[in-house]
């Protein structure tokens, strides 16, 4: 398992703010975190449930990171 954080998704979203990215990963239909390090102040995710939330709902999404292919 990968885990990725907030600006690591901001760049999976090509590029967006660390504020964009936070709106995002509050939306209901996003992936909840598999844990919270930091004391409780740092959300991670595993890279391939987000990876599948970019899939579904954002398809035409360029996708940075990375994974990006040329």
């Amino acid at each position: 398992m990968r885990l990725v954080a907030l600006s690591d998704i901001a760049d999976m979203l090509g590029g967006v703010s660390r504020t964009r990215a936070t709106e995002i990963t509050n939306r209901s239909t996003f992936p909840d975190p598999i844990d919270t390090v930091a004391s409780g102040k740092v959300r991670v995710w595993d890279r391939a449930d987000v990876e599948a939330w970019i899939r579904r709902y954002r398809p035409n999404q360029p996708r940075g990171g990375d994974d990006e292919q040329p």
